[in-house]
């Protein structure tokens, strides 16, 4: 019996979930949950153009400081991001980095303040798929280190407070309790978000880059949070890591030309 190789079935064609085909994007890409966070990255990009907008998934390709770059919304959690990482590599992309929010697990990190990711604890079904438990989820180091000294240079020109270290990727939203949040504080992880162990895990096995730098929406351990008003302090973040990012993109391409 045959079995259908979903990758070479898709590969270099117009993808099913993400309605992309090659050429629309750029090698690097912008993985924000929201999908109107995608038209956010937008507005910083030169000739910016939307190239699809179906279901979770809403792309815009545009130039930065005369580089290619995309973005493309995962939805929310690793099954849709693992699909829009698979989708958006059969058709070219070489690094995807994810932006977007997450929660405080220690104390120091506030509203609006960035973290860069170091590796990421897998407390998701996703990876196993592709991985045993104990494989690491780690983004690339390379593009890592480059983000995160745009960061630290960019920080006082924004007004921003900086951290870096290793987050936790959950399923359950609402299936975090105390108990857990405090089980993952005790450990030393630094902020919990929904996506990027994931992430790391389909660029490893399709040898490609992937990164993650994220704003503060809420600190689960000082009960710093806002649910039922704009988190004015977040959208500020979100702006800024943009910024950055956008920057530490031009600074990789230009670091890897030379």
């Amino acid at each position: 019996m045959s079995l259908t190789n979903k990758q070479e079935r898709t590969e270099g064609k117009k993808q099913y979930h993400i309605h992309l085909k090659p050429g629309d994007i750029g090698k690097y890409v912008l993985l924000p949950g929201d999908p109107a966070r995608a038209d956010r990255v937008a507005k910083y990009l030169d000739d910016a153009e939307l190239k699809a907008d179906h279901r979770e998934h809403r792309t815009f390709t545009g130039f930065y400081k005369g580089v290619k770059i995309s973005v493309t919304s995962t939805g929310m959690g690793c099954p849709s991001a693992s699909i829009a990482a698979e989708e958006l590599i059969n058709i070219g992309v070489e690094c995807l980095i994810r932006i977007g929010s997450t929660a405080a697990l220690q104390p120091e990190p506030k509203i609006g303040d960035l973290i860069v990711s170091t590796g990421s604890m897998k407390n998701e079904g996703t990876s196993k798929f592709y991985v045993p438990d104990v494989f690491p989820a780690v983004p690339d180091f390379e593009l890592t280190r480059t983000i995160l000294d745009t960061t630290a240079e960019m920080a006082e020109e924004l007004g921003y407070n900086y951290h870096y270290g290793i987050n936790a990727t959950d399923d359950a939203f609402y299936g975090e309790d105390e108990a857990w949040l405090k089980k993952l504080s005790d450990l030393g992880i630094l902020n919990v978000e929904m996506e990027s162990s994931a992430i790391y895990t389909v660029c490893h096995k399709r040898k490609k880059r992937g990164a993650m730098i994220s704003a503060v929406s809420g600190n689960l351990v000082t009960n710093d949070v806002i649910y039922e008003t704009e988190n004015e302090g977040l959208i500020k973040g979100w702006e800024n890591e943009i910024k950055v990012v956008l920057e530490a993109i031009y600074r990789f391409e230009q670091r890897n030309l030379s």
